[in-house]
């Protein structure tokens, strides 16, 4: 019974630094830095003359309903036309994304009709890049009008940034559903602890929504790679550079449209996620990456590895500690706390079911609801093993 009390113990205090410790300790780390360290003032973003070539990077599947509203807004930046180079990798495309592009003279295509992800379009791509910064978007987001300007600024304000993030932004609408609602919650989350993370010393990877590097550390990936934001992002800390974040440069995108189409989504990152810890294993040494090796096990190989399988564990544990000798009333608190938790979890769930609004259900229905599709990843990753392609099926949003 002892030995299960420190596992017990050992797992709630581990689920507990993944989830709200880390941030807690990021925030006070942070602000000591600022306190006593040299204090970050932000340049004026460049004029017209002192920007830089850029390719606006756009790999798309099938995706016709979005091709105008995506080349409008491009058009819509503010960046010089004649500096700004457009570049869509359609792969595979069936539909008529090819078609709906040849109307507007500013974008440049690339197609074969071989789908092999996206991972492999991003390489193929890249070797027609020739601009010194090239920025990634998907083709169902939109960045805001001074996303580029940003982006830049923070290249030229310290050449140790090999990577600029974006922020992802989630627009739920006064209607949204379990999926939509649980989602732009989370990532409002994620963008405070991106922040945090950036301003101690470097962003934890960067979400494909919107991001962009020095082409030159640009390195081609296995095409199975299901994360390729994340690999990308932190290889090049791996060169010795930073990844800068960036709040002032947003993309916005609609929330799946259901919660199975997030099921997919959260199962395929989780997959990628596991995947990545493992081809990135160097990151995981402290001697050689100092502070950022903190960062990338507190904020990222936790969440995708030992965490959720600790959770699910801590209330059967628990039940099996409301027959210990030592501490009954305690156990019985925590266990029933836990009990309440998944009960409104479950609630949550029901009303998810028959798209009834409730945010502050989602809460725990969407936080178990990623932490089970981290285990589901460990399937899904396993019944691709032997693949050579990284394409995945396509999440429907709103």
């Amino acid at each position: 019974m002892q030995y299960l009390e420190i596992i017990f113990w050992i797992s709630l205090g581990i689920i507990f630094y993944t989830y709200v410790g880390y941030g807690l300790l990021l925030w006070v780390l942070v602000k000591l830095k600022e306190r006593f360290g040299r204090k970050h003032s932000s340049p004026a973003l460049p004029a017209d003359e002192a920007l830089p070539e850029l390719t606006l990077f756009i790999a798309a599947y099938n995706e016709e309903d979005m091709v105008d509203e995506k080349m409008a807004n491009c058009l819509a930046l503010d960046y010089p036309r004649e500096k700004l180079h457009i570049l869509w990798v359609t792969d595979g495309s069936t539909d008529a994304t090819n078609e709906r592009l040849a109307q507007w003279p500013g974008a440049e295509v690339l197609f074969q009709p071989l789908r092999l992800g996206k991972t492999a379009a991003l390489n193929r791509g890249m070797r027609e890049v020739r601009t010194p910064y090239v920025v990634f978007t998907d083709a169902n987001t939109f960045l805001n009008r001074d996303a580029l300007r940003h982006i830049v600024e923070a290249f030229r304000a310290d050449p140790r940034v090999g990577c600029v993030a974006g922020e992802k932004r989630v627009h739920a609408g006064d209607k949204a559903n379990a999926a939509g609602g649980g989602e732009g919650l989370y990532w409002r989350y994620e963008s405070a602890l991106k922040d945090l993370d950036a301003r101690l010393y470097s962003a934890v990877g960067a979400a494909g929504e919107l991001f962009a590097i020095r082409t030159e550390l640009y390195e081609e990936m296995k095409a199975d790679t299901l994360l390729d934001d994340f690999v990308l992002s932190l290889r090049i800390v791996m060169r010795g550079y930073t990844i800068a974040y960036r709040r002032d440069a947003y993309a916005t995108e609609g929330g799946s449209a259901d919660i199975g189409e997030e099921r997919k989504r959260k199962v395929r990152i989780a997959a990628g996620g596991l995947q990545s810890i493992a081809r990135l294993t160097p990151l995981l040494n402290p001697f050689r990456y100092g502070v950022f090796a903190f960062q990338y096990v507190s904020h990222r190989v936790l969440r995708w590895s030992l965490t959720p399988v600790l959770l699910f564990a801590l209330l059967p544990l628990n039940t099996v500690l409301l027959f210990s000798p030592q501490h009954p009333l305690l156990y019985a608190v925590l266990w029933l706390l836990q009990a309440l938790f998944y009960l409104a979890a479950s609630w949550g769930n029901y009303l998810a079911g028959r798209n009834i609004k409730n945010k502050y259900l989602f809460v725990p229905y969407y936080f178990l609801f990623m932490n089970a599709n981290v285990l589901r990843g460990f399937g899904y990753l396993y019944k691709r093993k032997g693949s050579d392609s990284g394409a995945w099926e396509k999440v429907r949003r709103r």
